[in-house]
């Protein structure tokens, strides 16, 4: 260790460690027959995929929280990643339980159909979601216009009212921790700080979740932006604060080993949940909100564009955004590999910016 840099040191313990959890994490799930299902249609080949695969990441944080126990700042966002786990392993628990099957339809007439919200072309695949669609699919069934070509399993899941309850609950043990701030861009906010940082990891996880949906899309985006910030941090005179996201890093690269394309292993919510709110407590804690806010500017896009489509001002065939990329004929290797790319280019540009001011 004596010639090896300390940063390079406690990413290569992250990345290896995570590893070897990742590995015999998959072999637990698949002995207990914990797998996923997917809802998107043109997923169904990933049925049986083990999830739940984010209770290695969160042993590998844990290793090195207990290793360098005497560094708070790590202690404490390993011990709120492991909060926002277990709230994210109860959704994946119940997410285990089908709540409906919905069909999946053709178009099998020669012009564009409704139904619902979309208009699907002819030889189009969609699933019947809604009220409104599987109200107009009687219709169409009647008048030969479709076919029905499979059906899709729709996972249980906790209400989102009650997901974000528990995710201000999350945020809430940060805020009771005392460890952050009150200050925010040099700015003196006081007791403001409070819903800052409630809407600040209640944003990231949401984020994360959300652009989690394509193998290696969320560990490879969380590891591009965790390095992006660590380096921030580090060539600001901010050493202490870069060691969380080092170890982000690391976790979620060793993570990746498993599940890049093909995936072998999801991370589900329980991963998705205590990522997106270790790397904004990591932010928060080192003082660098800004900078990480923006490394992950492509998840945070991501769900304003679902958020648009929610509130009827644009219209997407599938959401999430990556989904509608697939379903628009775009590979999913091509389509993390974008977004990875999107993301670099984005931190590299902040930490050109931030050298140039």
């Amino acid at each position: 260790m004596s010639n090896i840099p300390v940063e390079i040191f406690i990413f290569l313990l992250a990345f290896i460690s995570t590893a070897f959890f990742t590995l015999f994490i998959k072999k637990l799930l698949k002995y207990a027959d914990v797998k996923d299902n997917p809802i998107v249609t043109e997923h169904s080949h990933k049925a049986g995929t083990p999830t739940m695969g984010g209770l290695a990441i969160l042993l590998g944080v844990l290793l090195l929280a207990c290793i360098f126990y005497t560094d708070k700042s790590l202690v404490l966002t390993v011990m709120i990643m492991m909060t926002a786990g277990v709230v994210g392993l109860m959704d994946d628990l119940i997410g285990l339980k089908t709540k409906e099957i919905q069909k999946v339809i053709r178009n099998i007439s020669p012009n564009p159909v409704e139904i619902g919200r979309l208009t699907i072309k002819t030889g189009e695949n969609a699933r019947v979601t809604t009220p409104k669609a599987k109200k107009d699919l009687e219709n169409l069934l009647k008048n030969n216009l479709v076919e029905i070509t499979g059906e899709a399993p729709i996972k249980s899941e906790i209400k989102e009212n009650e997901k974000i309850l528990a995710q201000i609950l999350v945020s809430l043990f940060l805020v009771a921790s005392g460890a952050v701030g009150a200050s925010v861009l040099g700015f003196n906010i006081g007791l403001l700080i409070i819903p800052v940082v409630i809407f600040g990891i209640i944003g990231s996880i949401n984020s994360v979740n959300l652009i989690d949906g394509m193998d290696g899309l969320a560990a490879g985006i969380l590891a591009i932006a965790s390095a992006a910030s660590a380096i921030f941090a580090i060539s600001t005179g901010n050493p202490s604060g870069s060691l969380p996201f080092i170890i982000l890093t690391g976790a979620c690269l060793g993570f990746l080993v498993f599940n890049r394309y093909p995936a072998s292993i999801f991370m589900g919510d329980t991963g998705a949940f205590a990522l997106g709110a270790g790397y904004m407590t990591a932010a928060f804690l080192g003082d660098i909100v800004y900078f990480a806010v923006i490394a992950i500017a492509v998840p945070i896009f991501s769900v304003i564009v679902s958020l648009l489509h929610r509130a009827h001002i644009i219209k997407l065939p599938v959401e999430p955004l990556h989904h509608t990329l697939h379903y628009k004929g775009l590979s999913e290797k091509k389509i993390v590999l974008l977004y990875w790319a999107a993301t670099i280019i984005v931190c590299l540009i902040a930490l050109y910016g931030y050298k140039v001011l």
